[in-house]
C-alpha cells in the first residue's frame, strides 16, 4: 500500500505531503527505507525533510536524526540548524556546540536561526563560557539586533546565574516584546531577586499567564509561600486563567504551608477550568494532600492514575507523604508495588524509605535500603547519611550513630548532628549530647537553636549553672532567640502567630477567648480536686 501511494504521487510536493502525514517515528523509518531503496532519498528536498521530521518528533531519537544527517552529502544551513536544534533539546546538549564548530570548519556560515539553539544548549548546560562564546559570534556576524536571539541570551545568562549580563542585554533592546519582559522577569525570579522581579512585573506594558506564573514560581522557590498565594489571588481577580505551570506552583505553596483548604480549592479550580490531569498535575495534587496530612485524598488521586503511565516522581510523592505521617508499612508496601510496575527507584525514593524507617524504628530495614542504594550504582548523599543518623538516634542506638558519623566520607553537617542531639536528649545519653552540642556551636556560632540545644542538655542533667552560662554566651555574641510561630488555617485563610503576638487584627478577641478557656480549665480542675477529696474522705 505504501509503495502504491508513493508511485501515485505525481510531484515532489505530493511526496512531501505523504511524509507530513507520518504519525510515528516507526512510520517515518519505513518511509525512509523505501526512499533509500527507490533512490528518492538522494534528492535534497527529501533528505532534509526526513531530517527535520525525525529531529522535531516528540518520539524521535536524536541519534537516528544524526544518522540521517550523515547520509546527506552536502548539508545546507537548514540541515545544520535542524541537527543543532535536535541536540539542544536532547540529553546531550553539548553536541550542539561541537556540531557548530564542525559546521564552521566546513565553511558553512550560521544564520539568525542557528544562534538561538546554541544559546539554548548553553543555558541547559549552565555553561556561561559557551554562552559568552556564542554571544561573541553573534556580535561578529552582525546579528546582535535580532530580537529572537536577544531574548534567548537573556534567558541563557539568567539560567547561568549571571543576571547582570541578562539585564544589560535587556536594557540595550530597543524592540522589546512580551517574551523579552517575561525572560527578564523569569530570570530575576529564578535567581531569587524577588524585589527586582516584582519591579519588572510592575513595569510590564502587558502581562500574560507566563508573567504571572513566573512571579508566583519565584516566590515559591524563595520560600515566600504566603506571598505566592496572595499573588495568585490577584491573578484570579485581574489576570488571565491559570495554566498547568501556575497550578503546580500554587499547589507547591499550599503543600509547604499545610494549607489544605486552599489546596482543595486549587484542585477544584483545576477541574472547573477543564485543565487536563497530566502526570505532573496529578503528582502535585497528590503531594499537596500528602504533605497536608490528607492521606485518604492523596490515595484517591494515586489510585486514579494508571500505573503504566507513572514515573518515579509520582511514586516518591506518595511514598514520602505516607512516611512523613507515620504510615510506615503502607509506604514500604507501595515501594514493593512500584518495583512490580517496573519503575526504577532513584536517590529520592531511598530518602523517603529511610524516612519511613526512622518513623517506624526499623533499623535493620534502614540499613538494607542504605546498602541497596549503593548496590544500584547510586552514591549516598549527605541527606541519606543524615536520615540514617536519624534512624539510629530515634531508635536509641546513639553510640552506633556517633560512630557512623565518624566513618562518613565528608564532615557531618549541622542537620545530622542536630538529629543525633535530639536522640541523645530523648534517650538521656547526655555525655554524647554535650560533645555533639559543642560541635554544633562550632559549626554554626550564630544559630540561636544551637545554644538553646546545649543549654537544654545541661538543664536535663540539672547542670543549671552551665545552662545559664550557655545562654549568657549566646547573648555575648549577639545571638537572639528567634520566636517560634504557629499557623492555623480557617476557612481557607492561613493565620500566623508568634508568642505574645498582638499584630493579628482580631488579637483582642483571641486573648479574650484564651482567658475564658483558661478560667474554664481552672474551674474544672478545682471541681475535679474537690470530687477527689470527697472520694478520699468517704473511703
Amino acid at each position: 500500500m505504501l509503495a502504491t501511494l508513493i508511485k501515485n504521487a505525481n510531484s515532489d510536493q505530493a511526496l512531501i505531503a505523504i511524509l507530513n502525514k507520518c504519525s510515528s517515528i516507526s512510520q517515518l523509518k519505513k518511509l525512509h527505507a523505501f526512499f533509500i531503496a527507490s533512490g528518492l532519498f538522494q534528492h535534497d528536498i527529501f533528505s532534509s525533510k526526513f531530517l527535520f521530521l525525525s529531529a522535531t518528533s516528540c518520539s524521535g531519537n536524536v541519534e537516528y536524526s544524526y544518522r540521517i544527517f550523515n547520509q546527506i552529502p552536502i548539508p545546507t544551513i537548514f540541515d545544520w540548524n535542524t541537527i543543532i536544534r535536535a541536540y539542544s533539546s536532547s540529553k546531550n546538549p553539548n553536541r550542539s556546540i561541537s556540531l557548530f564548530v564542525k559546521m564552521l570548519d566546513k565553511g558553512v556560515f550560521p544564520d539568525h536561526l542557528t544562534y538561538p539553539f546554541l544559546v539554548k544548549a548553553s543555558a541547559r548546560l549552565s555553561s556561561i563560557e559557551h554562552g559568552m562564546e556564542v554571544h561573541s559570534h553573534v556580535l561578529k556576524t552582525g546579528y546582535e539586533l535580532d530580537r529572537f536571539i536577544r531574548n534567548s541570551l537573556i534567558h541563557m545568562y539568567a539560567s547561568c546565574g549571571v543576571i547582570a549580563y541578562a539585564r544589560k542585554v535587556f536594557d540595550e533592546m530597543q524592540n522589546r516584546n512580551l517574551v523579552s519582559w517575561n525572560s527578564m522577569l523569569d530570570g530575576y525570579a529564578k535567581c531569587g531577586e524577588l524585589e527586582m522581579a516584582r519591579e519588572i512585573f510592575a513595569l510590564m506594558p502587558e502581562k500574560d499567564v507566563v508573567s504571572w506564573s513566573s512571579l508566583i514560581d519565584g516566590y515559591v522557590r524563595g520560600g515566600e509561600y504566603q506571598q505566592a498565594l496572595e499573588i495568585f489571588g490577584r491573578m484570579q481577580e485581574m489576570g488571565p486563567e491559570a495554566n498547568e505551570v501556575t497550578v503546580v506552583s500554587v499547589l507547591s505553596a499550599c503543600a509547604h504551608l499545610g494549607a489544605l483548604e486552599q489546596g482543595r480549592l486549587m484542585h477544584r479550580y483545576m477541574m472547573e477550568k477543564g485543565l487536563r490531569l497530566t502526570l505532573v498535575l496529578a503528582t502535585s495534587i497528590m503531594d499537596m494532600y500528602a504533605k497536608s496530612g490528607a492521606i485518604e485524598e492523596a490515595m484517591v488521586v494515586f489510585h486514579g492514575v494508571g500505573k503504566d503511565k507513572t514515573d518515579v516522581l509520582f511514586w516518591n510523592a506518595i511514598i514520602g507523604g505516607l512516611a512523613t505521617h507515620g504510615y510506615v508499612q503502607e509506604s514500604l508496601d507501595l515501594f514493593s508495588e512500584m518495583q512490580l510496575v517496573g519503575v526504577a527507584p532513584d536517590e529520592i525514593t531511598y530518602l523517603c524509605l529511610l524516612s519511613a524507617c526512622a518513623h517506624g524504628g526499623l533499623v535493620e530495614e534502614a540499613w538494607h535500603f542504605f546498602e541497596s542504594l549503593k548496590r544500584h550504582g547510586m552514591i549516598p548523599k549527605i541527606e541519606h547519611y543524615s536520615c540514617m543518623v536519624d534512624v539510629l538516634a530515634r531508635a536509641g542506638r546513639l553510640t552506633e550513630a556517633y560512630e557512623f558519623l565518624g566513618r562518613m566520607p565528608e564532615q557531618p553537617t549541622a542537620s545530622m548532628l542536630g538529629a543525633l542531639l535530639s536522640g541523645c536528649i530523648n534517650h538521656r545519653k547526655l555525655d554524647i549530647a554535650e560533645r555533639v552540642g559543642k560541635k554544633l556551636i562550632e559549626l554554626e556560632p550564630y544559630h540561636d537553636g544551637r545554644y538553646v540545644g546545649l543549654s537544654n542538655v545541661y538543664a536535663a542533667d540539672k547542670r543549671w549553672e552551665d545552662a545559664k552560662t550557655m545562654r549568657d554566651a549566646m547573648e555575648s555574641v549577639g545571638v537572639k532567640k528567634s520566636p517560634g510561630c504557629s499557623c492555623v488555617e480557617i476557612s481557607g485563610v492561613l493565620h500566623r502567630f508568634i508568642a505574645h503576638d498582638k499584630l493579628h487584627p482580631m488579637s483582642c478577641e483571641i486573648y479574650q477567648m484564651m482567658d475564658f478557656i483558661f478560667k474554664q480549665i481552672k474551674r474544672d480542675v478545682v471541681y475535679v480536686d474537690q470530687e477527689n477529696s470527697m472520694y478520699t474522705a468517704e473511703v
